[in-house]
Formats: C-alpha cells, sequence, structure tokens
C-alpha cells in the first residue's frame, strides 16, 4: 500500500452515532481534496459498538494501550506514517469542511491550531465552558508566555516531524497544552487558523472538570519549567525581556557592549548564537550554533544559519572581519581547537569579541549560587570551564591578538575586544 498524504486521527469513546455521520463526510472531503489519506479511530474502551461501526466504514482502528486522550492521541500517532497528521474531535464540533484549510495552508507551518479565539473564529457553547476555556488559555498563555490564543483546540494538523520523539507526560485533555508547548521549545512553527467551533452532535462531553482541573494545574507548573529553561528555542530571546529585573539587565547590557565593539562591517560570524538578540540585530552576520531548536526557532528571523560545532567551524580562512564568541567557552572543554578556529577564519585586522564569566570574582560565585536556585533550568550549571580575567587575557596574547578593550557586565562577566595582527605570525601554542 502507497504511503498516504494524508492521517486523520480521531479519539473515541463511545461515538458510535457521531462516526457513522462523521466518517463518510471525511471521505467525501479527502475525495474532493484528490488525497490517499487514511482515518485512524483510537478508541478507549467503548462498550456502544464504536469500533465496529468505524472498521465498517473503513477507518483503522487502534485500542489505545495508555489511559485518557492523550493516551488515545499517542495510540494514533503510532498507527501511521503519514507525513500530514489531522486531530479532531468524533463529536462533530470539528465539522470536515475545514480540512480545506488546513491542507491549503500546511507549508505555513509544522503545526496548524483551529483557532476559537483569533480575529475571525468563534464558538458554539454555553458560557459556563466558555469562561472556563478562556480562563485556561489566557492563564496558560500569560504565564508561559506564548504566542497562542488557543492552546485547548484539539483540530489540528502536525507535520510528523515535530511528533517524531515527542515525550508526553500528560494524558488527559491536558496532553494538548503539553504537545504545543513541547513542539515550540523545539522551535517548530505554529499558526492559527480562524475556525467556527460548532456545538456537538449526540451524546455528552466526557471531559471531567475536577479531574481536568488537577491535571491542568500540574502540567502547568511542568511547561514554566520547560519554558524558562534552556531547552526552549527562544529562551534567549525571551530573557532580553524577562520580568526578572536582573536577567533582563544582563542580557541587555551584554548585547549593547557586544553591537558597540562591532566595526562597520558585514563580514560577521556569531558563533554561539543561541536565539539571542545579538544575531537578530545583525541581519547581515552568520549565526552559527549547535543546537538544531535554537536555529529552527531562529530560521524565520535569519537568513543566515549554519549548524556546526565552536572547534571545527565549516568556513574558508580569513572569511570574517568580526568573530563573535559570547557566553560559549565557558560550556565547553578547554580545546585549542576552539582557539585555533577563531583564528583561521578571521582575517588580519579582525575583531574577536570573546566573553565568559570572571571566576576570579567571588560575586559571580555568589550570582551563579542565586541563579542556579531562582532558575534552575538556565545555563548556570552548565559551566564547566572557567576563565578569571588574567587567564583570558593570557590566552588572548599566547593565540596572537592584540587586546583593545575589556568590559564588564554586573562587575563579573568580562567581554573582550581584541584584534588579529595585519601582519599575522604563526601563533604561539
Amino acid at each position: 500500500m502507497n504511503r498516504p498524504d494524508l492521517a486523520i486521527i480521531i479519539p473515541a469513546w463511545n461515538e458510535r452515532e457521531n462516526l457513522e455521520l462523521l466518517i463518510p463526510a471525511l471521505k467525501e472531503m479527502i475525495a474532493e481534496l484528490g488525497l490517499r489519506a487514511e482515518i485512524v479511530v483510537a478508541d478507549g474502551g467503548s462498550r456502544d459498538g464504536t469500533c465496529e461501526a468505524a472498521a465498517r466504514r473503513g477507518a483503522v482502528v487502534v485500542v489505545q494501550k495508555e489511559r485518557g486522550y492523550g493516551g488515545a492521541l499517542l495510540a494514533g500517532f503510532a498507527a501511521t506514517t503519514a507525513p500530514y497528521l489531522v486531530t479532531m474531535d468524533a463529536d462533530l464540533s470539528h465539522r470536515p469542511v475545514f480540512l480545506r484549510e488546513f491542507w491549503k495552508r500546511r507549508e505555513q507551518a509544522e503545526v496548524l491550531i483551529a483557532s476559537r479565539y483569533v480575529p475571525g473564529g468563534r464558538a458554539e457553547m454555553g458560557w459556563f465552558r466558555r469562561v472556563l476555556s478562556h480562563i485556561l488559555n489566557r492563564t496558560y498563555g500569560r504565564v508561559l508566555s506564548l504566542p497562542i490564543r488557543d492552546l485547548s483546540s484539539g483540530f489540528r494538523m502536525y507535520h510528523r516531524d515535530v511528533l517524531e520523539g515527542l515525550v508526553l507526560v500528560a494524558r488527559d485533555f491536558d496532553a494538548l497544552e503539553e504537545i504545543l508547548i513541547r513542539v515550540h521549545a523545539e522551535g517548530w512553527r505554529v499558526a492559527e487558523v480562524p475556525f467556527h467551533y460548532m456545538a456537538r452532535g449526540s451524546g455528552s462531553s466526557h471531559a471531567r472538570l475536577l479531574k481536568f482541573g488537577v491535571a491542568f494545574l500540574k502540567t502547568l507548573l511542568r511547561m514554566w519549567k520547560l519554558r524558562n529553561s534552556v531547552a526552549a528555542a527562544d529562551y534567549d530571546y525571551r530573557a532580553f525581556d524577562s520580568p526578572i529585573w536582573l536577567q533582563r539587565y544582563w542580557q541587555r547590557t551584554r548585547h549593547r557592549i557586544i553591537l558597540g565593539y562591532m566595526e562597520e562591517d558585514n563580514a560577521i560570524l556569531d558563533v554561539g548564537c543561541g536565539s539571542g538578540r545579538v544575531i537578530l540585530d545583525l541581519p547581515d552576520a552568520v549565526g552559527l550554533d549547535i543546537l538544531q531548536n535554537k536555529l529552527r526557532w531562529l530560521k524565520p528571523r535569519h537568513r543566515l544559519l549554519v549548524r556546526a560545532s565552536c572547534d571545527r567551524l565549516p568556513f574558508p580562512g580569513e572569511s570574517f572581519s568580526a568573530v563573535i564568541n559570547s557566553e560559549v567557552i565557558e560550556h565547553v572543554p578547554d580545546s585549542p581547537e576552539i582557539w585555533s578556529e577563531m583564528w583561521r577564519v578571521l582575517r588580519p585586522g579582525g575583531i574577536l569579541v570573546i566573553g565568559t564569566p570572571d571566576y576570579g570574582r567571588w560575586l559571580w560565585w555568589v550570582l551563579e549560587w542565586l541563579y542556579g536556585k531562582v532558575l534552575p533550568g538556565a545555563y548556570a550549571h552548565e559551566h564547566i570551564t572557567h576563565f578569571t580575567r588574567d587567564q583570558l587575557a593570557e590566552r588572548l596574547r599566547i593565540a596572537g591578538y592584540e587586546i583593545l578593550d575589556c568590559r564588564y557586565v554586573g562587575f563579573c562577566e568580562m567581554i573582550f575586544k581584541a584584534r588579529k595582527p595585519q601582519i599575522v605570525d604563526p601563533p604561539h601554542r
């Protein structure tokens, strides 16, 4: 059998009557779009003939092994190899005609959400459920600083790549929020499409408010930790506007010093660029990082990006007039290849800007300890190589650089500006 273009995954529990209407309507829409598609019904132990009705109408039926709505999604994801996957409810609140809109926009983002809360979207539901839905979405959006209005919509289209390696802890309806937050943390694009949510067909909702509320709070706490850890693709970008004054000051002062060291030239390499504001404010610079999720997040925002390690720079010699290496060398073993590679790609007369904490100052030790307590998922625990100011200055001189300046962020993070001589002697080793 040829690989399908699309899989439609429907979690179901006692939804026989609705599926008898939904599956034929989906098949009509699939035929109209000219797609090879499969319909996967993930059953959670129905006793009303749901499985038999779905199978009679040509759906692939899988019995979920793990509990809850999240378990049904995982069973559905595992049951297909299609490159695009749509998830939708069985209760007729998600109209099949919307598949046309999903398919048309499939290249717009790796995750598309049929959204009730963007301009043009609306929802037909009782006032109590409407209020709860708004509270949930606004709380998640505000606490987690997410630019998404409808995190709880289960009507979505995923590109398969975003689901590869997905580790999902939630098993209730909070799985919807967890999936989106994890996808966002990996740097994938998420877009919302205006959608008219309709009242369900037959039967009643299977959501249980108290159980859902407890699960929602637990997932919110876990996802807050993820959003505020370095594992999040946009961690560096968000830190620039952090509500924590010290973090905001640190990012902005570093940004000002580094950009102030740049001279008039476009041939700039930012080694270990992360998702920071420096690379975004240097539109002609090349950003290099080893972390795929950071580069994935940057891709729609910056055009020159390379994935590589700082000890193997994939550029010809003397390619750049400036190299930025900010907050990198403390995260990696102290290797001579890092220094020789920066020297190799820098032109004679070029500028090296290199920054790292000054472990010769007691204030840094105090701040690092406090930072680790307040933000345990941040960078502090990753520092494996320590330099004092004298040690870093000596390393620069041995490498052959002329030191031009050194400034501090918060009296304990040092940023050196150094120049590679115009007439280059082989650096000392």
